[in-house]
């Protein structure tokens, strides 16, 4: 029975590790430190601004009087924590308006990529449709509009992809509106990170595990 138990306690230990920890690889996903470590591009009228949640306020920290409610969109792995801030795009004018942040990205290395997206009421009763898209080293992986999107109800969009080269790229968002006024959108929670590698203390562990489990099997045939 303790070579069971430590077998695990061995499992558990390796599986919990921070080794196996997902890390978002973008800064400030969650835009909690407005948008630090992000560039905007294509501003005129209203660029891009960082909105708190649950807030009547005015452009730029709110939504047009709008309480936008905190991302709680289904399949987000979470490496950022939602905080108490998203971001807003709500230009009329700008084609395209775009959110930037160069990453690295590794030959061989298998990566996982996503945001959350929200479309308030008050912009959803303009008459002028709005696009957005994402991409990741110029490779879209999101592409819709605002009648693609239900209202107040945030949804999550993700891929997953391998690298052949090495590539030093950039992620990017991009929103097109198609007239005055138009329609407009609130992310959050944006990652992008590599599928994780146990490190050799890791590989002890499991393999000092199958050692204590392996005793415990050859125990029980001798009795």
């Amino acid at each position: 029975m303790l070579k069971k138990t430590l077998f695990a306690l061995a499992m558990t230990t390796a599986i919990t590790s921070p080794a196996f920890a997902a890390t978002n690889l973008l800064v400030n996903g969650s835009f909690e430190d407005g948008f630090n470590g992000w560039t905007v591009g294509g501003t005129t009228d209203y660029p891009p601004s960082v909105i708190d949640y649950n807030s009547s306020a005015g452009y730029p920290t709110g939504a047009f009087g709008e309480p936008v409610g905190p991302d709680n969109a289904v399949g987000n792995p979470g490496l950022d924590a939602v905080g108490g801030h998203a971001a807003y795009f709500v230009s009329d004018i700008a084609n395209p308006q775009t959110l930037t942040q160069t990453v690295t990205l590794q030959a061989g290395v298998t990566y996982t990529f996503g945001f959350d997206v929200y479309k308030p009421a008050n912009g959803d009763a303009n008459p002028n449709g709005a696009a957005f898209s994402a991409s990741l080293n110029g490779v879209e992986f999101a592409n819709f509009t605002a009648s693609d999107l239900p209202v107040q109800t945030w949804q999550h969009y993700f891929a997953t992809t391998t690298f052949a080269a090495p590539a030093t790229g950039d992620f990017t968002f991009s929103f097109t509106s198609n007239g005055f006024p138009a329609k407009d959108f609130v992310i959050d929670r944006v990652y992008l990170s590599a599928l994780p590698v146990p490190e050799p203390t890791t590989w002890a562990m499991l393999i000092a595990g199958f050692g204590l489990a392996g005793g415990a099997m050859r125990t029980r045939r001798r009795a």
